[in-house]
């Protein structure tokens, strides 16, 4: 779903507000603002939930000093007026404590987007074009993309404020580095038992 206002650009006081209002009415609608543009996202499956919980242990096991946060709220792109939720923000441990909904995107290493099985949904653009637009802007050093629709694990990196230079493509089943400041490394055969 995308809801726009006349001038094609909601405000970021006005889209805070009314994720405010449904939040209090229905829990398992998740909101973006992304190019002032509204969207909601899938309400993850099971499959979904278990490559977050697969990269959030390689994590912990690698990175014991960060934490891989699940859904937390980040202010992005310039002067933080965009609204995105990663599947998945690694950070170090404690990062968002005292922070609202909305967090500052600073201490952020990696944002991690898995995608989605919906026909109404627009993975597509959101997850391949406007959010490693947006994280790269905010100046997140790595984007992880797990695609779910083509099987691949693409890993976004060297942000310029514009967009990532660097973006490096595998296959499920193979290995893949990410680069510092994350430093770890993926073995990614176990992906291929979460696909449909």
């Amino acid at each position: 779903m995308t809801v726009t206002t006349e001038r094609n650009h909601l405000e970021t006081s006005v889209f805070d507000e009314l994720t405010r209002i449904l939040a209090r009415t229905d829990e398992r609608v998740r909101m973006e603002l992304i190019d002032g543009k509204l969207r909601s996202k899938v309400v993850p499956d099971g499959d979904h939930g278990r490559i977050i919980e697969w990269l959030l242990r390689i994590c912990m096991q690698s990175r014991p000093e960060l934490f891989l946060y699940p859904d937390q709220g980040l202010k992005v792109q310039a002067y933080r007026s965009g609204r995105a939720r990663p599947d998945g923000s690694l950070a170090p441990s404690g990062a968002f404590v005292g922070q609202g909904e909305w967090a500052d995107p600073d201490p952020v290493l990696m944002a991690v987007e898995v995608t989605s099985y919906d026909s109404d949904s627009d993975t597509d653009g959101r997850d391949r074009v406007e959010e490693p637009r947006a994280y790269a802007e905010t100046g997140i050093p790595v984007y992880l993309l797990i695609d779910r629709d083509s099987c691949e694990v693409t890993v976004y990196s060297e942000p310029d404020g514009v967009r990532y230079e660097s973006a490096r493509t595998v296959p499920f089943g193979k290995t893949v580095d990410l680069p510092d400041p994350v430093g770890v490394t993926l073995e990614t055969e176990q992906l291929k038992d979460w696909v449909h």
